[in-house]
């Protein structure tokens, strides 16, 4: 199958594919996965708004390169696949892809720790040096049920902005980026943020917020930080720990 599909695409889109398989096992190996549910998606490069997600069904640890589903911006298939599709789970990437020409990959995750945070009125808290990173370029979303409609659209795009990541309120996490890697390590921040601040508060002792001071300072700061460089240093010694621990993703 592997053969077949990268014998039908080109080095460009196939390399896509191997990178965003490799986002799918990465979210796995880390424990952000909700068994089948979610999605992360891929713009290809080219005029047809045509996109790469994962078939309905496997989990996260399974996907391959060659198993991703080509689809088009209403997630109809436009390659032939074995596999099945979630047209109504991709209302929230359509979404933001269509508004967002930046955004040529979009990472959802419905992790505990996110969850958690996203139900918590004041949301993300400025606790950690993670926090200040997330909280220099953060939206929110308030909950309007599963999200199927087509009217949900504006009031999610706007709520994101030009922002790096959105908080999903009683839902999830979600972050945008140019490539899988830098959603993926954009996305490693925001929950670690979650993490450290459900532990914090589960510590029952007097907090230390950072200052806004500095959380402003970090505005221009992150920007610096984050274009290019997140995916560039930490995605290779990611490939090679997913090579180590769950290898194949690249078939």
């Amino acid at each position: 199958m592997s053969n077949q599909v990268k014998d039908l695409v080109s080095a460009e889109e196939w390399q896509l594919r191997v990178d965003l398989a490799a986002c799918y096992r990465l979210v796995a190996l880390f424990g952000w996965d909700d068994l089948v549910f979610t999605h992360i998606s891929a713009r290809l490069p080219g005029p047809e708004h045509h996109f790469l997600i994962n078939p309905y069904g496997m989990t996260f640890d399974e996907i391959t390169a060659s198993s991703l589903v080509k689809v088009d911006q209403e997630c109809n298939k436009v390659m032939d696949s074995p596999y099945p599709v979630n047209p109504a789970g991709f209302t929230i990437h359509s979404a933001i892809h269509a508004a967002r020409e930046d955004a040529h990959c979009v990472l959802h995750t419905h992790s505990l720790n996110g969850v958690a945070v996203s139900a918590q009125t004041d949301g993300v808290l400025p606790l950690s040096q993670q926090s200040t990173l997330v909280l220099a370029s953060l939206g929110y979303h308030d909950y309007e049920g599963i999200a199927l409609r087509e009217d949900e659209k504006p009031r999610l795009v706007n709520n994101l902005g030009d922002n790096t990541f959105l908080m999903l309120r009683n839902h999830g996490l979600l972050t945008v980026g140019q490539n899988p890697a830098d959603a993926f390590l954009s996305m490693y921040i925001f929950e670690a943020a979650c993490m450290i601040q459900v532990r914090a508060l589960a510590g029952g002792r007097d907090l230390t917020p950072i200052s806004q001071e500095i959380v402003d300072g970090t505005r221009e700061a992150a920007q610096i930080v984050t274009k290019g460089l997140f995916g560039g240093i930490a995605w290779p010694a990611l490939l090679r720990k997913l090579d180590r621990q769950n290898p194949g993703y690249e078939l």
